[in-house]
């Protein structure tokens, strides 16, 4: 009797007087009856698979499924807003769905697969449902992801399955989301599952069996990962850009959005398009939906200009913090650091305009002023960048110019280090400085790379912006404080508000400041690159020298 095997209670049998006395032994199961379960089981499925085919025993157990495309799908290109480029690349393919014979009638191919590329949120996939819309074919639609599992051989299973069923529906679409999740390039030390998917990826987009009739669309965020074998010619011979919406763009995306929510009369578009440098389509729909919900909550009958405002600033800097308790020094302070800034940004030239001003906290920043561009812009000429320095200083030196040198406070940090960023850039990167020349040198963010004449350079830059800010505010001191009284009362104030609020004020004489020295002339030309502010400035040599 084995030591693992369980005794039950004897049962006694027989007559008294010859009893018969038996005990049932559980032996358990052995290794033997292990295997030959396992046998059976093996060959019970081999059974069923030659009795009703392979496919469908697996399909029983997860590893083939019956792939089914869109039949049609509604997204026309007329939905589609800001990719004008992008669709007209695709306009050719559709008319090759439409009528294959006209592209082939002179043995000419179009590319078997397009690679739709760009940053996320930017309408990849809205771009390929519009191409199955406008062309009427079946798309099939599988995510990168859906072919990585963890058994060797699956994800290649379903890449055969998804070409055997468009085979059999073409003209069609194969649309595939994130094909950098096995389409990146192959490492040795990788596991060799995601080869094989590639690979099997790979010989059915261009292997020895043409597949006529069958268009490869796939997205990705991240082209330059992507296998050389996958986007040579004749596999993805396109790759179609589809990037950020330009303003023109994200009026026209804001627009098809807002049609669908009613829209305030004084909405314009336009000026919250060009406050929205970098949003993406998601992010344009994200806050429309924002503003909407918003004006919803508040009772309204429709969505206004605030609301649209609301949310722009909800999304870039966060909620606003009406709880936060704040001592009156620093409502002041924040008061004039902001008025500062916004009276530095109206009366320097090059500088964008200023769009609106707030001390309302949002997130960590505890007032806000933005300044929107007129258009788009890919470059900035030195002029404005010499603008934008001198901007960054206003904040510090609305602080000096209030309350005093000793009084400053370190939360013009971020303003410095963009400023210094700036500088340096223009230094060893914009080849904006006469003394360095015509250079471009390779720094980091900590400027190690700098030689002694360099930084001099950048300290040049940086001292004539302060400077330059400094006799700004001191020149307009009586309207820095008719802005800081009004925001005071008010906590935002837009453009056309401060505008309005400027011009009725009666300017007043500057009187002399010894620390500035007296006011000449506001930005004297000197032979043409260089301004005189102030009598005690830099010289004529050393102010050109930049």
């Amino acid at each position: 009797m084995s030591s693992a095997s369980t005794t039950q209670e004897p049962v006694y049998l027989g007559p008294a007087s010859a009893p018969i006395h038996m005990v049932a032994v559980d032996q358990g199961i052995s290794k033997a009856q292990l295997f030959c379960a396992f046998v059976n089981i093996i060959l019970g499925i081999l059974l069923l698979g030659a009795i009703f085919g392979k496919e469908n025993i697996l399909k029983s157990f997860g590893l083939s499924q019956e792939i089914l495309p869109i039949t049609i799908s509604t997204t026309k290109f007329s939905d589609v807003k800001g990719v004008d480029e992008a669709k007209a690349e695709l306009e050719e393919i559709v008319l090759y769905l439409r009528d294959p014979k006209r592209f082939t009638s002179l043995g000419g191919k179009l590319p078997k697969g397009l690679l739709l590329s760009g940053p996320p949120g930017t309408g990849k996939t809205m771009l390929a449902r519009a191409i199955a819309g406008e062309a009427g074919v079946p798309v099939f639609i599988r995510s990168g992801s859906d072919f990585e599992e963890m058994l060797v051989g699956v994800g290649a299973r379903r890449v055969r399955d998804l070409f055997a069923a468009a085979k059999k529906r073409c003209p069609c679409i194969i649309f595939t989301d994130a094909i950098d999740t096995f389409g990146g390039r192959c490492d040795p030390k990788d596991l060799k599952r995601s080869q094989t998917t590639l690979n099997q990826f790979l010989v059915d987009l261009d292997g020895f069996q043409q597949n006529a009739g069958i268009i490869v669309i796939a997205a990705t965020n991240f082209p330059d990962s992507l296998d050389k074998a996958l986007v040579r010619p004749g596999r993805f011979d396109r790759n179609i850009v589809v990037p950020d919406p330009d303003v023109e763009g994200r009026r026209q995306i804001m627009e098809s959005h807002m049609s669908k929510v009613p829209k305030g009369e004084d909405v314009d578009l336009s000026i919250i398009a060009r406050g929205t440098p970098g949003f993406s389509g998601a992010d344009l729909a994200n806050m429309v939906n924002v503003a909407a919900l918003k004006a919803a909550k508040a009772g309204a009958k429709s969505v206004s200009m605030t609301d649209l405002e609301y949310a722009k600033d909800k999304i870039i800097m966060g909620s606003e913090r009406r709880s936060a308790v704040i001592s009156d020094e620093t409502r002041k302070l924040t008061v004039f650091r902001e008025s500062g800034h916004a009276i530095v940004a109206i009366h320097t030239d090059g500088a964008h305009p200023v769009h609106k001003v707030t001390i309302v906290q949002r997130g960590t920043s505890l007032g806000m002023v933005a300044q929107l561009p007129d258009k788009d812009e890919t470059s900035a000429s030195r002029r404005q960048l010499l603008a934008q320095l001198d901007v960054c200083m206003g904040r510090r030196a609305a602080e000096e110019v209030i309350f005093g040198e000793n009084e400053v406070i370190s939360g013009a940090s971020s303003d410095l280090q963009e400023a210094t960023s700036l500088a340096r850039a223009m230094v060893t990167k914009y080849g904006m400085s006469k003394v360095v020349g015509l250079v471009a040198d390779d720094c980091d963010c900590n400027g190690r790379c700098m030689d002694t004449e360099t930084k001099i350079e950048v300290r040049k830059l940086l001292d004539r912006a302060y400077n330059n800010a400094k006799t700004i505010l001191t020149t307009h001191s009586n309207e820095l404080h008719t802005l800081a009284d009004a925001l005071l009362e008010k906590e935002t104030l837009t453009g056309s508000q401060i505008n309005a609020l400027l011009e009725k004020k009666e300017m007043q004489p500057v009187l002399d400041n010894p620390e500035l020295g007296s006011v000449v002339s506001r930005k004297e030309e000197v032979d043409g690159c260089c301004y005189r502010e102030s009598q005690n400035e830099l010289g004529k040599d050393d102010f050109c020298s930049y």
